[in-house]
């Protein structure tokens, strides 16, 4: 089956990998040795199809790891928003440059379409617009659609029997068109004002009738915001194997009128929201079939950018050496992960493997494509939304790809000094709305307590990091919906209270953004920790602790007085208001949603009260930093287990909803991480596998829980390991592999999970030998069985894990073997 996988990814065959729909039990013993053979092609266990039907808004398409061209199919399904939908229903309508993937709001990007043409009966009778042109892809035996997809390569076969291909380099896109053979005149249409909204306004296009090159632009409407962006692209073609000439036809093209002759839009009577692009017939091979190639070089600065690019990173249209550098970029960064693939099903390690793909598709990097400012430093884009990311995206990076992630914090101080505030959410180089806090400070944060010592080295100034983090923290932006925080009353109360109107900005998630800048001044005392300011470490300490100010004892869950205590609205007075705790779950009586929104007025975003902003849900994300006092305030262990019992039994947990995304782990703080085992692999085993489908929904829809944080979420699950971000310590269970280990090419280190006694994974995630009894770091006993410390990771070491089939197992008996909070003297 690999050989066959390996022959797909050469081009040789087109349809799907086959997908299953469920990951399978396998109990097998393992051999005794412990020498495991490295992957040495990992990118042939990533299936970019995943989770790409049903709203699932995933990007399968061609790119690079954090590359800014994503060249893939668009389609006219309503979830069109990665341009893809693998249900075959849906017509193909171009295949563009520029996506995202993993995202809610209005369709991003979709820029730039190109699409080919076997048989239109004459030049001005091709069908140019975008409704006018689609069409239904070829259908494969099982039903499903003939496209293929792997890292850095992506193809499908249409209906009439055109083949199409991507491989992309980082600003530009390489396609491959094969008509059918006797095509007498192959046609290739350029679509610069389709995007994925139809937004586009101000379109220029110009084209060379000697060569076909084309050269245009457009505005288009940001996707999660106010704001719009300029976009250009410079496409060329070339003959696959024999010399293409001059097109034998040419013209610009106004919705379904191609005009023979025109070179630009001043010759057309274009409108301001009109379709516009340009056509081109070309002269047949000499022989069998006519295969075509079109450059596509991208730019948010001018069109001879957009040239320049294609011409630097594709000079000599080689389709096979672009798509064997991108694979090979895949490889490096993939095969920093390695796994022991004994005992375990391959859906597993192609689920593991195709989740950490996924964490490198976005942010992407825009370097030299600013063009609000000029700078030597990098500037990353597509941050939608760092609240999205926080959790696991970035500590993910920490393990094995620091140089990265040092890039991405450099381009975010870069915002920051240019803009006044680090970026929440930002693409295609307009501002987003934020959705909770300023949270780049946990992604700074995260960086800087894990690699302070070699900041220099990756060229980040501790001076520029700390200065970004205190304009979050201290100075008040005009309009906090874009950037920053309700800086002043923060200061002044608190906490943000559910009565206090100011010109800043909206007055709604009051106790989300309370519970968010909680957090995020708990990473600001981390990052002051490390560098010795302990005066600011104490101050932000204490503002870490704010929490309690919207902590309510007194508000219960209808019918189960038992679940006693919640997060609730707080006026500026100090008096409470009230929100039901089942509000916005599926429980809620009154079928409310907490989506962004300034009507909004129950306090909380993107979740429930009783659970995403109580106790028990906020001891998962939104209070990390201090456990140990959610549950002193709930009564103790036995009553904090309680609770999350009920989360779980009464169906209020959402598997992709992010705040959820460290409950299972939070038997941990109350000293029972078998059930956090248990719970971890119950999720993985019932919402996540290798199908289309295979991504959980949200709130009815199937969002990648946004650009990577799903893609993170689950490759932590899958390895045995939580993050705490901006923390030196990750929670620690038993990875679904026998081993399982990180590079890290900063420290030049590895580390090494290892279970002694591995007898594979259970089918539905229940019991099993897979509850950690015992740890040892290089062969001597470890302080805890709950958790590891950075410095783990950073030496790099064997760690061995004696497993159980008890659940009852603990973290251990040492006054240091339960995860550390602030109240019980962690983080200090």
């Amino acid at each position: 089956m690999l050989k066959l996988f390996q022959a797909l990814v050469q081009g040789l065959k087109s349809s799907c990998f086959p997908l299953t729909s469920s990951l399978s039990v396998v109990s097998v013993e393992p051999p005794t040795s412990t020498a495991v053979a490295p992957i040495a092609d990992p990118a042939s266990l990533v299936l970019p199809l995943i989770g790409t039907t049903n709203g699932g808004h995933v990007f399968p398409g061609a790119t690079l790891p954090h590359g800014m061209v994503k060249a893939g199919m668009d389609t006219d399904s309503p979830g069109k928003h990665a341009g893809y939908d693998g249900d075959p229903q849906f017509n193909a309508t171009g295949f563009s440059q520029l996506h995202d993937s993993g995202t809610g709001g209005a369709i991003p990007l979709s820029n730039f379409k190109l699409w080919p043409f076997a048989e239109c009966s004459s030049f001005g009778k091709c069908p140019t617009s975008l409704n006018s042109r689609k069409r239904l892809r070829h259908i494969l035996p099982d039903g499903s659609p003939d496209d293929f997809a792997s890292p850095g390569y992506f193809s499908t076969n249409l209906s009439n029997s055109i083949r199409v291909e991507l491989t992309a380099t980082r600003r530009t896109a390489l396609h491959r068109y094969t008509f059918p053979t006797g095509t007498e005149h192959p046609r290739i249409l350029v679509d610069i004002t389709n995007d994925g909204q139809r937004s586009s306004t101000d379109p220029v296009i110009t084209l060379d009738p000697e060569t076909a090159k084309v050269m245009g632009g457009s505005s288009f409407a940001a996707s999660f915001g106010p704001g719009r962006y300029s976009a250009f692209t410079c496409v060329t073609f070339k003959g696959d194997g024999f010399a293409l000439g001059k097109p034998t036809e040419y013209g610009a093209w106004l919705a379904d009128f191609p005009i023979l002759g025109t070179t630009n839009a001043l010759q057309l009577y274009s409108g301001f929201v009109d379709e516009l692009g340009a056509l081109f017939t070309f002269s047949p091979a000499p022989s069998g079939k006519t295969t075509i190639l079109a450059r596509v070089g991208v730019s948010f600065i001018s069109s001879e950018q957009a040239c320049a690019n294609a011409e630097e990173e594709i000079p000599d249209f080689d389709f096979e050496k672009v798509h064997s550098d991108a694979r090979a970029q895949w490889n490096d960064l993939l095969g920093r992960v390695q796994v022991d693939t004994t005992g375990v099903s391959k859906d597993t390690v192609q689920l593991f493997y195709s989740s950490l793909y996924r964490t490198h598709i976005s942010p992407a990097d825009y370097s030299g494509e600013n063009p609000k400012w000029n700078s030597t430093e990098p500037y990353f884009d597509s941050f939608y939304c760092n609240w999205d990311t926080y959790r696991t995206l970035y500590p993910l990076m920490s393990l094995h790809d620091p140089g990265n992630f040092a890039q991405i914090v450099r381009g975010l101080i870069d915002i920051q000094k240019h803009e006044g505030w680090l970026p929440e959410c930002r693409g295609a180089t307009a501002m987003h709305f934020i959705q909770g806090g300023s949270n780049a400070d946990p992604i700074l944060g995260e960086f800087f307590v894990k690699f302070h010592e070699h900041a220099a080295a990756l060229k980040v100034s501790q001076e520029d990091l700390y200065n970004a983090l205190l304009a979050d923290a201290e100075t008040e932006p005009p309009n906090w919906n874009l950037q920053g925080r309700q800086a002043g009353v923060w200061k002044e109360l608190g906490y943000i209270p559910h009565d206090t109107f100011s010109p800043g900005g909206a007055n709604t998630k009051q106790v989300s953004r309370t519970l968010e800048h909680a957090f995020n001044d708990f990473s600001i005392a981390q990052v002051a920790k490390a560098l010795g300011k302990t005066d600011d470490q104490n101050k932000y300490l204490g503002r870490a602790g704010n929490f309690m100010n919207i902590w309510n004892p007194d508000v219960s869950v209808p019918g189960n007085p038992e679940v006693k205590g919640m997060m609730q609205p707080r006026f500026a007075n100090g008096t409470f208001n009230f929100t039901d705790p089942r509000h916005c779950s599926i429980h809620d009586p009154e079928e409310a949603t907490c989506f962004l929104n300034a009507a909004n007025r129950d306090g909380f975003y993107e979740d429930f009260c009783g659970v995403h902003l109580t106790l028990l849900r906020h001891s998962l994300k939104y209070v990390p930093q201090d456990t140990a006092k959610l549950i002193e305030l709930q009564g103790g262990n036995e009553s904090f287990i309680r609770r999350l019992d009920f989360i779980f039994e009464q169906d209020y947990f959402e598997a992709t909803n992010e705040p959820s995304q460290q409950i299972p782990y939070m038997y941990h703080y109350a000293n029972k991480p078998g059930f956090s085992t248990q719970k971890s692999r119950e999720i993985i085993t019932e919402f996540f596998n290798t199908s289309v489908n295979g991504l959980p929904g949200n709130d009815g829809t199937n969002f990648d829980s946004i650009l990577g944080a799903m893609g993170s979420y689950v490759a932590f699950y899958l390895a045995g390991l939580y993050p705490l971000p901006a923390t030196e310590q990750i929670l620690l269970s038993s990875p679904f592999f026998r081993e399982i280990s990180f590079f890290n090419p900063v420290f030049n280190t590895t580390t090494v999970i290892r279970s002694k006694n591995f007898k594979g994974n259970t089918k539905n995630g229940k019991g099993g030998r897979v509850f950690i009894e015992r740890v040892t770091v290089n062969g001597e006993p470890y302080k805890s069985n709950c958790y590891l410390e950075w410095d783990v990771f950073k030496a790099g070491a064997i760690v061995e894990l004696t497993l159980s089939d008890d659940i009852n197992v603990s973290c251990g008996d040492g006054i240091d073997a339960l995860p550390p909070s602030i109240s019980t003297g962690g983080y200090i």
